[in-house]
């Protein structure tokens, strides 16, 4: 689905500002004979940008590890660091310089699938077991009418794809073997779509995989922005509602998991970039039931979210065409972090987290001294 091109704002890094509580009883713990100690001041994290080596429209990361990293994006672009972005190797893949790679899944240093979004035969799989030297086209779409926005993939064999919505449904691909076959879910198989409903080719993150064969889709572009969920590697689907603020264009452009019940749904008014809306909502329940959290610090819509593994409290950071913030409560309270346009972001671990966005930026992120 056609996401909006916002132009950059200037630079502003905003540092983040550690709050202590104040006790209200009056009383001082010594007066009760004890003592209280209270919690050590996470770090603040820290960005460094990075020389990519393109000037592409950079849309989607894929991180491995802290040392190889993939993103993607438009004139057929992806590019690959295995130094942990020390040095970047960006190329376009030959005969894609069209398109536009809004997705990328990458497995290893030489394995990585890249999905181009368009509408028709603009929508393409390609995969590459030799760091890039070649690219094999894995899938075409011969459906004029759909418009696939997002992959994942739970291991080595298994994937799911998503499409906008065609005939009152959502189209799912799946493949079992690496992608050499991708296969449609019968219509059966996924709950009736709203008018108009669909993804949002933002970030390559609104579709997302968890254990035990869990996938989530956050969808909009409709009257309601809803999360789809598979349990059973996208054999069969179920749709929750969520509290985002929903429209032709508003709905869900990213939702991220930490683990198989706690979530994050985020998005809003898509190619409106002033605009201030419900749009990050939370699950505690897997996906089934969704209530609103906190604002993000920037106006407009968020595109793109990870969760940070290994952080010492749950940490998300959100990223859009207005900015970066993060938030250590789950979406409850966010701190700026950027203010410069960037389209998804995903992490390793608190060292090592990577976001991208326009004229081919990469900015490494660390939460960790």
């Amino acid at each position: 689905m056609f996401t909006a091109s916002p132009r950059a704002p200037r630079r502003g890094v905003i540092g983040p500002r550690v709050a202590w509580a104040l006790l209200a009883s009056g009383t001082s713990a010594c007066a009760l004979g004890a003592s209280r100690v209270l919690p050590e001041p996470q770090p603040a994290p820290v960005l460094a940008p990075q020389a990519s080596g393109t000037t592409a429209l950079l849309q989607a990361v894929s991180v491995v590890n802290e040392r190889v990293v993939w993103v993607s994006g438009h004139a057929g672009t992806y590019a690959v660091t295995t130094d942990g972005g020390a040095n970047w190797r960006a190329a376009v893949v030959p005969g894609a310089d069209s398109l536009q790679f809004r997705d990328v899944h990458a497995a290893d240093a030489n394995t990585a699938y890249l999905l181009a979004a368009g509408p028709g035969e603009r929508s393409r799989i390609y995969k590459t077991t030799d760091a890039g030297a070649h690219w094999q086209l894995q899938f075409t779409n011969r459906d004029s009418s759909a418009f696939y926005d997002c992959f994942d993939f739970w291991d080595a064999r298994h994937g799911v794809a998503v499409s906008d919505a065609v005939n009152g449904r959502l189209p799912i691909l799946v493949t079992t073997d690496g992608g050499a076959h991708w296969t449609g879910r019968p219509g059966a198989a996924v709950p009736p779509a709203l008018p108009g409903e669909g993804a949002f080719a933002a970030s390559g993150t609104c579709l997302v995989v968890g254990r035990g064969g869990r996938a989530w889709v956050g969808t909009g572009a409709t009257e309601g922005a809803r999360v789809y969920l598979s349990e059973d590697y996208g054999a069969t689907w179920t749709v929750a509602p969520t509290p985002i603020v929903s429209g032709p264009a508003s709905g869900i452009a990213s939702v991220a998991f930490r683990d198989e019940r706690h979530g994050i749904a985020l998005g809003g008014r898509i190619g409106d970039p002033h605009s201030l809306s419900d749009n990050i909502a939370i699950t505690e329940d897997g996906g089934a039931t969704w209530r609103l959290a906190g604002r993000p610090t920037f106006a407009g819509a968020i595109y793109g979210a990870a969760w940070v593994p290994g952080a010492p409290a749950p940490t998300v950071v959100a990223v859009g065409p207005r900015g970066m913030g993060y938030s250590r409560d789950e979406g409850r309270s966010w701190t700026s972090l950027d203010t410069l346009a960037y389209w998804s972001v995903g992490f390793a671990s608190p060292r090592a987290g990577w976001a991208v966005g326009p004229g081919g930026r990469i900015s490494k992120i660390s939460f960790a001294r």
